[in-house]
């Protein structure tokens, strides 16, 4: 049992930290990134059964790219096609050291790649989907609930850019350092959507790994690209968001929204760092998304620590942030922001609209903005059944027992609608 343990830890580590190059790797000629996918698939599947009874090997990268070849081979051989391969083999041996040099520009294998799949060839709607998925190991319904869409019909982006990446011979492989700072943005999104799952699913020891990945890829990015603002408007923004990680939780283990948060459990040194960065940023050439949405993790650290009334600070801010993101969720985030401000019955009606919209319908962070708004107007039958569908779009325990003492706290119709208790927004936690 312990030498199953052992070798099933080394394959997860493998999985976590090589699974990305190898895939580069394995089709670096032929472009053929899904046929690359399932022969490493299989040799996990053979390291899973072997590894136990043979030990794991001294180079388990090595050991896995070697069974992939072998299964390529094998695919190869069946379609006649033998000698191309080995030529395909042969340009990877000699491309490695090239490679090598590359890296030293960008030290960390995954990020290289995460560039990679950034080729301004690769339609820009795909790739940091893209990035997720053959990286850092997103599955399809993952990737989709980000991005709002069907995990079917994120599935079949995925696969259309991959028939296209092969059809037209996009090369998967570490850019040259002069061509980073166009394909930064995707990479950056990639990264920012790999911390916000680990941040969202805290109780989950791999997301909990997957966002300190996230924070150690941003870190990276921004020794890489020391004068990029929005890689440190990144960094800045997560080291934020990292700071009150452990006051998110009670004792119980139960969920503790923003406002309710000891700030005695806050990480000063890391708000500290994090406010350091967004000067820097803020004085270089330029303004993004992730610069923005740091101020206002900066202006909810203030209003916190300060005790600050600047709720009209933060709805200009998210003013900034439509006019350069206008997502659906941003303007959610806007709405609750001004609800604060102006009182919750002033965006009453503006809170209906946008559930109208259709990604809106299955995303819990909206049935709960929309349970507070209609509670904090008094509008307690539409709050109790807003809580009670966010309730039914989240499986996370500690969410599902905030939002039951949310529902809780609404009163019945008989009773004096004054008894009833404020209540925090989900998604400014």
């Amino acid at each position: 049992m312990a030498k199953e343990d052992e070798s099933r830890r080394a394959v997860e580590r493998a999985a976590r930290e090589s699974y990305g190059r190898l895939v580069a790797l394995l089709s670096r000629v032929n472009h053929d990134v899904a046929c690359a996918e399932d022969a490493l698939a299989e040799a996990f599947d053979s390291a899973l059964r072997q590894w136990p009874s043979q030990g794991v090997p001294r180079s388990p990268e090595g050991w896995l790219l070697a069974i992939a070849r072998r299964r390529l081979t094998d695919a190869s051989r069946r379609r006649a096609t033998q000698m191309r391969f080995q030529e395909h083999l042969k340009l990877i041996s000699e491309e490695l050291e090239a490679d090598r040099q590359k890296e030293q520009n960008i030290p960390d294998h995954r990020l290289g790649l995460m560039f990679a799949c950034a080729h301004p060839a690769i339609e820009p709607h795909i790739r940091t989907p893209l990035i997720l998925q053959t990286i850092l190991g997103f599955t399809a319904e993952n990737i989709a609930a980000a991005y709002l869409t069907s995990p079917a019909t994120m599935a079949q982006r995925l696969v259309r850019a991959k028939a296209r990446i092969k059809r037209l011979g996009i090369p998967v492989a570490v850019p040259e350092k002069a061509d980073l700072p166009q394909r930064l943005d995707d990479v950056l999104q990639g990264v920012y959507a790999a911390y916000t799952k680990g941040w969202s699913e805290a109780g989950d020891g791999t997301s909990s790994r997957l966002a300190e990945e996230a924070v150690w890829l941003s870190q990276v990015i921004v020794d890489v690209m020391p004068d990029e603002p929005e890689a440190k408007g990144l960094l800045s923004l997560i080291l934020f968001l990292e700071a009150r990680r452990d006051a998110r939780s009670a004792a119980d283990g139960s969920y503790v929204p923003l406002d309710d948060q000891d700030t005695g459990r806050w990480k000063l040194d890391q708000i500290q760092q994090a406010e350091l960065l967004l000067h820097a940023a803020n004085r270089l050439e330029g303004s993004g998304r992730f610069q923005i949405e740091a101020a206002i993790q900066s202006a909810h650290v203030a209003r916190r620590l300060k005790n600050l009334n600047n709720w009209a600070q933060i709805v200009a801010l998210y003013d900034a942030l439509s006019d350069i993101a206008p997502t659906p969720v941003v303007g959610l985030n806007r709405i609750v922001a001004r609800a604060r401000r102006d009182g919750a019955a002033h965006v009453v009606e503006e809170i209906e609209r946008l559930g109208h919209e259709q990604p809106m319908n299955v995303y819990q962070p909206y049935w709960a903005a929309r349970g507070m708004i209609f509670a904090d107007a008094g509008r307690h039958l539409e709050a109790r059944e807003a809580y009670t569908v966010a309730l039914g779009l989240t499986t996370d325990v500690a969410l599902r027992t905030f939002l039951l003492q949310r529902i809780a706290l609404i009163p019945s119709e008989h009773e004096d609608e004054r008894g009833c208790a404020a209540t925090k927004f989900v998604g400014a936690s």
